[in-house]
């Protein structure tokens, strides 16, 4: 978990200043310092001096040309099939142009070097339309790409790939065993339907002013071996293949900055090699230890069966952004033991074991703990779980509103909530489900739970575990789990109204919540410090500040309303939790 990854970062703007033969990129850039103990810095200023420039101009009509490829650069044309071999030491700039419906660009070289994309249209009917390989004799054979985008360029694949020697990759549309890095203020557009959209057997990084848009029906839409980073710029995924994934990552996928939008349609895949089965759903996103969400905005839907948004093996730190989340495919394969859910909500999943073969669609899923300080996430996931850990879960801030058919927010182990805004709305099991203890200490919690058996909020109580209310301020439909302990007084009006808003009012802060169509009987507050909170129904409100996707308005003015009686509440009493 602790691997060490070490970036160097670059290209937010492009100075191309040429003198000879020599052409200098100047880069720089500052997207906040290392985090999550990973030991990714993303503070770097980087200027790369290019030897020499060669210009590639594809055609329609014609072969293409190439000028300035000499010495040990040497080029190889055939139609518009453009094989580029450096076998020296110089590091180039390859500018391509042009328009070509059957040609590539392979380059063989060990060392770094960039493409520059101005207004390129390159499709290749027999396999990637850009291939980047190092040198059969290079130690280090993956070098990185810098590409840098002007104008709008678009590269495609073809359905198979039909010339790759046994002994080279190609694995992508666009493809590098190096690193690629995305800069400039240019527009890409990759269709793959072959193999992947754009891939690196290292890392890849979007940059500030690129705009990249992706559509795979065969592959992943970006795969970085090592991690993929964005930084900034502007992505589009979109994702129809079984199986596949928007990023897919065996390490880290980090946000730093930028807008990016992931769509996925594709169905979960079972195959069967030796005897042993494999199942392997669709993801938004996919990263196999480690994901970092620090700024910037991540749009992902997933309408796959068995699909996800976000799914890691690993942890998930959430600190800051924008994330929202749609998930709304059905659940893949049958389940026994307990069905999709159910179970008084108690255990991953809602209680009962499932299938090898069966795949619940939920919205965000990791192995390992999942941990959120900052930001603003927005899940809905109408089958299943919403957000589901299989370690312990950490609230400290943000703005967390999860709404699902299955448990709104789960955690396999402890859960702990001690600031920010949360909301976990569930038509169909429980809010908030701790398959370890329950602490309350702080922070907006509006939780909100199916009818019995099912509760607002959980703890494992079966396994001897507890639901802890020690502070903040909580609004709960459908009472809290048998056995809690209530350090701070808890209150109960006996009925609520649906789809009506409700205000509490807790020492000098008001909050105005809107109650769901749906629910569990009885409405249970809570607030830290003030003794008991004045509730009302059927207020009025204008202003203040609205969130958990307009579920909560914290700084409203608040008129009219009806006053709510209260009693105090000790918990109990099975499912209803009175």
């Amino acid at each position: 978990m602790k691997r060490t990854f070490f970036i160097i970062l670059s290209f937010v703007f492009l100075a191309v200043a040429c003198q000879k033969d020599e052409i200098t990129v100047v880069s720089d850039t500052t997207a906040g310092g290392t985090s999550g103990g990973d030991g990714v810095d993303t503070t770097s200023s980087v200027t790369t001096d290019y030897d020499r420039t060669v210009t590639i101009v594809y055609s329609t009509s014609g072969s293409a040309t190439v000028s300035g490829a000499e010495g040990n650069v040497s080029a190889t044309v055939s139609g518009n099939d453009v094989t580029i071999r450096n076998a020296g030491d110089e590091k180039v700039l390859y500018i391509l142009s042009g328009t070509t419906t059957d040609g590539f660009l392979k380059i063989y070289s060990g060392k770094k070097q960039g493409i520059q994309l101005n207004g390129v249209g390159i499709t290749n009917t027999r396999g990637a339309a850009i291939n980047v390989q190092g040198l059969e004799d290079t130690p280090n054979k993956g070098k990185r790409v810098d590409i840098f985008l002007s104008g709008s360029s678009t590269l495609a694949d073809g359905a198979t790939y039909s010339l790759t020697p046994s002994t080279e990759d190609e694995k992508a549309a666009l493809f590098s065993e190096g690193q690629i890095v995305f800069s400039g203020n240019g527009a890409l557009t990759v269709n793959a339907t072959g193999k992947a959209g754009v891939t690196s057997d290292d890392w890849v990084q979007f940059l500030s002013g690129a705009t990249v848009k992706v559509s795979s029906s065969a592959g992943h839409g970006v795969r970085g071996k090592s991690y993929i980073l964005v930084s900034g710029g502007a992505i589009d995924v979109n994702v129809s293949a079984g199986g596949k994934k928007g990023f897919s990552s065996d390490s880290l996928v980090r946000f730093d900055g930028g807008a990016t939008t992931i769509k996925v349609t594709g169905s979960t895949v079972v195959t069967t090699t030796d005897g042993v089965t494999d199942t392997s759903s669709t993801a938004g996103i996919k990263a196999d230890q480690l994901f970092e969400m620090n700024a910037g905005t991540l749009t992902i839907t997933n309408s796959g069966s068995g699909g996800k948004g976000i799914s890691g093996d690993g942890y998930g730190y959430f600190r800051g952004g924008t994330v929202n989340i749609t998930v709304t495919g059905s659940n893949f394969g049958s389940s026994s033991g307990g069905g999709w859910g159910g179970g008084g909500g108690h255990g991953p999943g809602g209680g009962g074991s499932s299938s090898d073969n069966s795949v619940g669609a939920k919205g965000i899923k990791f192995d390992g703990n999942i941990e959120i300080s900052g930001g603003v996430i927005t899940v809905v996931a109408s089958k299943h779980e919403g957000i589901e850990t299989k370690g312990t879960l950490t609230i400290t801030g943000g703005e967390v509103y999860s709404q699902s058919s299955d448990d709104a927010i789960n955690s396999a182990s402890d859960m702990t909530i001690s600031g920010g805004f949360v909301c976990a709305y569930s038509t169909g099991n429980d809010g908030l489900d701790a398959n370890g203890n329950l602490y309350l200490k702080g922070g907006v919690v509006y939780a909100i739970g199916a009818s019995s058996p099912e509760v607002a909020i959980d703890a494992n109580t079966e396994g001897g575990k507890k639901l802890y209310v020690q502070g903040g301020t909580l609004m709960a439909i459908g009472g809290l789990e048998n056995g809690s302990q209530l350090t701070q007084s808890c209150y109960r009006a006996t009925s609520w109204t649906r789809n009506t808003w409700y205000s509490i009012t807790v020492g000098n802060d008001t909050y105005a919540f809107k109650t769901p169509s749906s629910g569990g009987s009885g409405l249970i507050v809570s607030g830290a410090g003030s003794g008991q909170p004045t509730v009302k129904s059927g207020v009025s409100t204008e202003g203040g500040t609205s969130r958990l996707n307009g579920m909560l308005l914290e700084g409203a003015t608040v008129s009219g309303g009806s006053s709510v009686n209260l009693s105090s509440y000790t918990g109990g009493g099975g499912g209803w939790g009175w």
